[in-house]
């Protein structure tokens, strides 16, 4: 039986100066349906680039990433693009949420770009806000939150397009203890209560240790941790 996402052959290189880094060499990777995997590893090690491939937030130079049962790395941008909007929810250290706009509205941000009707996906948002227990913090900007629940609105973001991967780049690593021990339950909640299949890059081993598997990403290839 095929895995919910399988990664074949990756590689990524890219070019400083005259100098080439090869930071994924032929990396292959299986991830059941349902399954939480944490990506641990040096900083600079390329867990994010790895991360940014799985999502189609960049391309690699050669090999394949199926998700589902499509091949996504022969997709036209386009095509690309229309996938990621729907299939995959990110969620990175650093929240990027707008900061001219409302919690309910950052959101509620990936509904509109989608042009799913307001009367669908305001009460969308709004529901996954009230989950992430931020119902009373609706109106209130960036500004006027804290660090962990601003972190909360990117999840409620990550979320409202109903994706079935999620794709989480050391989303605890802006947050104190105890706010991201508060993060790591919300994250393994709301991977179980939807369905979620979900791969984690993180340097905190009380996350990693909270998925069901932890590998490390050494030399460009993964190993089990």
């Amino acid at each position: 039986m095929m895995s919910f996402l399988s990664v074949s052959s990756l590689n990524k290189r890219y070019q400083v100066g005259s100098q080439t880094i090869h930071v994924l060499r032929d990396l292959d990777l299986a991830v059941e349906a349902g399954e939480m995997v944490a990506v641990v590893g040096a900083s600079g090690v390329g867990k994010s680039t790895l991360l940014h491939l799985l999502g189609g937030l960049d391309r690699a130079d050669s090999g394949s990433v199926r998700i589902g049962d499509g091949d996504i790395s022969g997709l036209p941008d386009a095509g690309l693009v229309a996938f990621r909007n729907r299939h995959v929810g990110f969620v990175f250290q650093f929240h990027h949420l707008l900061p001219e706009f409302s919690a309910l509205e950052n959101a509620e941000m990936p509904l509109r770009i989608a042009r799913v009707p307001a009367a669908e996906g305001r009460p969308r948002a709004r529901r996954l806000l009230e989950r992430v227990g931020l119902g009373e913090r609706l109106d209130h900007r960036p500004g006027m939150l804290s660090g962990g629940e601003q972190q909360r609105v990117a999840v409620a973001r990550a979320l409202v397009m109903q994706p079935s991967l999620l794709l989480a780049d050391e989303p605890t690593g802006d947050l104190d203890e105890d706010t991201a021990d508060t993060l790591h339950a919300l994250l393994r909640e709301m991977h179980a209560e939807f369905g979620l299949t979900s791969v984690i890059a993180t340097h905190n081993p009380r996350l990693a240790g909270a998925c069901d598997r932890t590998l490390r990403l050494e030399g460009g290839r993964l190993r089990p941790a």
